[in-house]
């Protein structure tokens, strides 16, 4: 079996404006320091700002950078966080990113990071995410750009974009077991006391935050039942004769109260019940297919496959944190 190639001594530069969110650039930050000093010599962490001045952040924090951008470094991994700042950059930031951005072989965005690469022209005919709030802003500015508003982060080629904030650390953490291997992004991911376990598909939102709260209270009891009850009967006529509405009359409401269909909002329930049961218990999966609601593992497996890409033994295999030492 082939060795993995470390990378020595590569560059991984951040770049820093007015009104940045802190937190996209000290999560990614944070990681490959953290993955730097349990293996000394595979990354310098450089920041960078338009005139090397030191910046204020969105959250009033101010950051002194390592260089002015016309002095830093090539990067192998470029990150562009984001942040109030990116609402009306500085033309000459989408300049130099224009001209930069192509020449590493990591292009990494947080957050609305991404704008500032749309507008550099470096997301066309890529698909990408930014923060959910933002996504259709991002969308209608750029219709060049794909734009998927649902994943925590998402890999196209050499660009890697995020969702808001603490995704930007699920990204790093992805970006340096690439580089180094899991044991040292697990290493990495115990010393911050994060999980290494969120895969770039899974939501931004749980199912009960992506859906809207029903107004009715008889539809907000459905989707709390739902939610607790996920291996119950689920059907739509089950679910009517609980809130005593005809399946039609229970179907309309539903997706007018919610934005989804009853269906919709079951499969994403179960879904996300019995990745939960993978990655914390030691149930079988069968065991978990049945608590889940899918009856069979079959059922189970194809539900895994449309949705993640992937089976259900190889997600716990990959994100089933591994037994403490």
């Amino acid at each position: 079996m082939a060795q993995r190639t470390r990378p020595t001594g590569r560059t991984v530069l951040v770049l820093l404006f007015d009104d940045v969110q802190s937190l996209d650039v000290t999560g990614p930050v944070e990681v490959f320091a953290g993955a730097e000093k349990h293996t000394p010599g595979t990354y310098r962490i450089r920041t960078a700002t338009l005139d090397g001045a030191p910046v204020r952040t969105s959250s009033g924090l101010t950051v002194v950078p390592d260089h002015a951008l016309a002095d830093a470094p090539e990067p192998d991994t470029l990150v562009v966080p984001g942040g109030q700042g990116t609402r009306d950059p500085d033309p000459r930031l989408t300049d130099w990113l224009r001209g930069h951005g192509p020449r590493a072989r990591r292009l990494v965005s947080v957050c609305t990071g991404a704008i500032l690469l749309a507008r550099a022209g470096l997301l066309d005919g890529r698909r990408v995410t930014t923060h959910w709030a933002y996504s259709g802003r991002l969308a209608r500015d750029h219709p060049a750009v794909d734009v998927d508003p649902d994943p925590i982060y998402v890999r196209d080629g050499h660009v890697a974009t995020s969702a808001g904030v603490t995704s930007g650390i699920d990204l790093a953490l992805a970006l340096v077991e690439e580089d180094l291997g899991r044991d040292v992004a697990l290493t990495v991911a115990r010393h911050l006391v994060v999980f290494l376990r969120r895969p770039g598909n899974q939501a931004q939102f749980s199912a009960q935050l992506a859906a809207q709260t029903a107004r009715r209270e008889p539809l907000r009891e459905i989707q709390q039942w739902i939610t607790e009850h996920p291996g119950a009967d689920l059907s739509v006529g089950s679910l009517a004769a609980r809130a005593s509405l005809s399946p039609r009359h229970f179907a309309r409401a539903f997706q007018a109260e919610t934005g989804t269909t009853p269906g919709r909002y079951v499969d994403r329930v179960r879904l996300e019940h019995a990745r939960r049961l993978l990655e914390d218990t030691g149930d079988g999966v069968e065991e978990v297919s049945r608590a889940s609601g899918y009856g069979t593992t079959e059922a189970m497996r194809r539900a895994f496959v449309k949705a993640l890409g992937t089976s259900p033994a190889e997600y716990r295999r990959r994100f089933r944190p591994a037994p403490a030492q």
